[in-house]
């Protein structure tokens, strides 16, 4: 079944655009609209090939990030736990939870930031656990955690004698504190939290793999994949941004170097290079497409500042918005240097 895109477009002018102020100065948290996408099916997978629910899940964030990116990003989190429970082996994840997930029953969220950076010897883990005939017992504090609530799961990968093990954590579970994260430059309404671990118990069927390493080297690709329409979209309101101005004083808009359709083509580019990755999806190759969008998207925001001029620097302006927007697309995990280390393996 082909993309609804009139439907996608109708819930994105009725549930995000009247929120999307409050969202960035607010801290509003737009789950209202992420529930409407559930429970219109656009995170069903059923009858689906992998790579056709790739590009219209890739699909439904680059739309978002064209009007919100901070909800957008709250979107991929929600794709990063299907992709967990998609690609796991516990069958009581893909029979219970995973419909549950896909139809907005509950909602799911990464928790993988720091297993991902840990995997790339950036720094150390910071779960520990303990295995018991239940499951495991898990202490200790992940530092950021997006798109959380009380309907909410997220994954979360802890060290367990010499090996990792990637568990899904309920946010109602008993030892599990969790307090809001404010005052970042822009991504305030991503409902990102702190989640301490005190003594958490994790049973067998919440296991999503006994080996963390290597079912993260199998789900990384997709991980990453799901984030680069953040950044399209991005683009493409910088360029609509751009065309809105054009005649500004005069038409002097003209004389600047970056003009709309160079951004317009990057924008087609990296949407091409997509396509092309849902049907042969490589670390290598996501990997790429994912630092050259950032440099795209950084280039894309800073030319509509300068194309809107003083207009663009009022606080409140969707420019300096797309522009703050832009800075954590490119600190998302992972990060720039991160990304360009990953890239330095395949040499």
């Amino acid at each position: 079944m082909a993309l609804n895109k009139e439907l996608l477009q109708r819930i994105i002018d009725e549930k995000l655009k009247p929120v999307v102020k409050k969202v960035d100065e607010q801290a509003h948290y737009a789950e209202d609209y992420i529930l409407a996408l559930s429970e219109a099916g656009f995170f069903q997978s059923a009858n689906k090939e992998q790579s056709t629910l790739l590009q219209d899940e890739a699909a439904v964030v680059r739309e978002t990030s064209k009007v919100c990116m901070t909800t957008a990003f709250c979107v991929w989190c929600h794709l990063a736990a299907l992709t967990y429970l998609r690609n796991s082996d516990n069958k009581y994840l893909k029979q219970t939870i995973l419909p549950e997930l896909e139809s907005g029953v509950k909602l799911g969220a990464t928790g993988l930031s720091n297993a991902m950076k840990y995997y790339s010897g950036l720094e150390k883990l910071h779960l520990k656990a303990e295995e018991t005939e239940e499951g495991y017992v898990i202490n200790g504090t992940l530092p950021a955690v997006s798109n959380l609530g009380n309907r909410h799961y997220f994954g979360a990968v802890a060290t367990v004698d010499s090996r990792e093990v990637l568990v899904l954590v309920p946010t109602d579970i008993e030892g599990l504190e969790m307090n809001e994260r404010l005052g970042f430059l822009g991504v305030n309404g991503s409902a990102t939290y702190s989640c301490k671990f005190d003594h958490v118990v994790i049973s067998k069927d919440f296991v999503i793999s006994e080996d963390a390493k290597e079912f993260c080297d199998i789900i990384r690709p997709t991980f990453i994949y799901y984030q680069v329409p953040l950044g399209a979209g991005v683009i493409a309101a910088a360029v609509e941004g751009i065309e809105k101005v054009k005649a500004k004083q005069n038409g002097c808009n003209d004389y600047l170097k970056v003009q709309a359709t160079e951004l317009r083509d990057q924008y087609e580019r990296i949407n091409a290079e997509l396509n092309n990755l849902a049907g042969n999806l490589t670390l290598k190759g996501i990997v790429n497409t994912r630092l050259q969008a950032v440099h795209d998207t950084l280039a894309a925001v800073q030319a509509n500042m300068i194309h809107n001029g003083a207009a663009g620097y009022v606080a409140g302006s969707v420019p300096s918005r797309k522009l703050r927007e832009a800075y954590f697309f490119a600190n998302l995990t992972p990060t720039v240097r991160h990304l360009e280390k990953i890239k330095s393996s395949f040499a």
